[in-house]
């Protein structure tokens, strides 16, 4: 399977941050994976090097494979406005995301596979491609069915507030108002790096 499956304390080790959000394994060891650790002597990064982790981590954060990512970054080129901040707010308003950004699912892997076992709907209509693109307006929701899910109910319970979506925990629904200002998007990434790693 092309997609990575494995540990990902070990990926947000290797990143130097929480990539996948709170974890407490990274929280005792915050340092990179593997036999040496802390005591590896490991040479400077060069700016090519820099430039690729910065987009294998945003690849790896929001689970979306190489091709998946070029296609989304030469869509992003295409729209006016700067490059990086197209790609960011496309990658966010993906139905995956959007799952997870409304609390339905306690993480983007577990909203992604919400979206594919046909759980949630987008205006009323079962859609299992969580690369789905949710425009302003459109309604993302839990299927009748699935709302007794014990995942959706748990995560549901501590959903987060963000300013461009609208969330009735009640009934298990929530809107996309607007696509959200940059500085609104809490993930610690510098875009920039990925623009240039492209523009080479």
């Amino acid at each position: 399977m092309a997609r990575y499956t494995g540990p990902t304390t070990k990926i947000a080790r290797k990143f130097g941050e929480p990539i996948y959000g709170a974890d407490k394994d990274f929280e005792k060891r915050n340092y990179p994976p593997g036999q040496h650790g802390l005591a590896s002597k490991r040479k400077k990064t060069k700016e090519y090097g820099t430039q690729l982790k910065e987009k294998q981590k945003v690849k790896y954060m929001y689970g979306v494979l190489e091709r998946q990512f070029r296609n989304t970054y030469d869509k992003a080129a295409r729209m006016q406005g700067q490059k990086g901040e197209n790609l960011v707010l496309l990658l966010e308003s993906r139905l995956d995301n959007i799952v997870y950004r409304l609390g339905i699912a306690p993480s983007r892997a577990a909203a992604r596979q919400l979206v594919n076992h046909h759980h949630i709907t987008l205006n009323g209509l079962v859609c299992s491609i969580a690369s789905t693109q949710v425009k302003p307006g459109d309604v993302v929701a839990v299927r009748e069915r699935s709302k007794s899910l014990e995942v959706i109910q748990a995560a549901a319970a501590s959903a987060s507030k963000y300013s461009w979506l609208e969330f009735d925990a009640k009934e298990l629904s929530g809107k996309f108002l607007n696509m959200p200002v940059r500085t609104e998007i809490p993930e610690s990434i510098n875009e920039q790096l990925i623009v240039d790693l492209y523009s080479k």
